[in-house]
C-alpha cells in the first residue's frame, strides 16, 4: 500500500494505492493518528485501492469516530465497484460518508 498526504489548512487528503489489509492497516491508522490535532476534515481518496479487509474498515471506523469527537467530517471519494459491495455488505455505507 502506499499513502500518498496533502494538507491544506484544516483538511487533509489522504491518496490510498494497493490493499488495505491485515498488513497495510496498521500503516493507515498511524498515518491518520500523525494528523490528529491538525486537521478537522479528512478525505480518502480510494481511486487507486483495490481491496479492504476487516482490518482496513476498523481503521475506517476507528478515523470517523475520532472526527466525529471533534466535530470534524471524514468523505471517502472514487470508491470502486468492488470495494463499495464490502462497504455495502457490512453496513458502513450507513456510517462512512461516501461520493
Amino acid at each position: 500500500m502506499n499513502i500518498t498526504e496533502k494538507i491544506e489548512g484544516a483538511s487533509g487528503t489522504l491518496l490510498i494505492e494497493g490493499r488495505l489489509d491485515t498488513t497495510t492497516a496498521p500503516a493507515l491508522e498511524s498515518k491518520i493518528k500523525s494528523m490528529e490535532g491538525s486537521i478537522q476534515n479528512l478525505i480518502l481518496d480510494f481511486t487507486s485501492l483495490e481491496y479492504v479487509s476487516s482490518a482496513g474498515l476498523r481503521v475506517l471506523l476507528g478515523a470517523q469516530k475520532y472526527l466525529n469527537s471533534i466535530k470534524g467530517s471524514m468523505v471517502i471519494r472514487n470508491v470502486n465497484k468492488d470495494i463499495m459491495e464490502v462497504l455495502e455488505l457490512t453496513g458502513f455505507v450507513d456510517i462512512l460518508t461516501i461520493e
